[in-house]
């Protein structure tokens, strides 16, 4: 494998502000050198924030996000400014984790992709979204997220 495919990466090895809304968050692919095998990839988000678009108070979640990589691999660092640029951004817990989604479906063209959002309470009941973009694909081992049901979380 030769180091041209990482060539048009902007935002890996230098510092890099955190983009102001997810809108302006720009995320960066590469090609997938094993297109030929089917393998899922997990990205772990414990300290996940938004705001509350009413109180404009922090939310806080758990992101799993599960995904059979299609042509194209997600550049971790553009994946965690875009998680980071819902900091400031007010939205619902359903819509952040399904906007997440849905704008990773778009961007690699996977196989297959899962979320789940797992939200501590805020005013006493936790919300937990899950989305996910099909069946998972034959052969995938896709291992539980790991994430038990509300309890004290910790």
């Amino acid at each position: 494998m030769t180091q041209d495919i990482y060539q048009n990466l902007t935002q890996l090895g230098g510092a890099t502000r955190l983009p102001e809304s997810p809108e302006q968050a720009e995320l960066e692919r590469v090609p997938n050198p094993q297109a030929d095998v089917a393998y899922m990839v997990r990205f772990t988000a414990p300290e996940f924030t938004s705001l509350c678009p009413i109180t404009g108070q922090p939310d806080f979640a758990h992101l799993m996000i599960d995904y059979v990589p299609g042509p194209w691999l997600v550049e971790s660092k553009s994946l965690k400014l875009f998680l980071g640029s819902f900091r400031n951004h007010g939205a619902f817990h359903e819509d952040c984790t399904v906007s997440i989604a849905r704008r990773l479906v778009d961007f690699l063209e996977p196989q297959w992709l899962r979320i789940g959002g797992y939200w501590y309470p805020r005013g006493g009941i936790p919300i937990d979204v899950f989305w996910q973009s099909g069946p998972v694909p034959a052969g995938v081992w896709v291992p539980d997220q790991g994430v038990p049901p509300y309890r004290g979380r910790g």
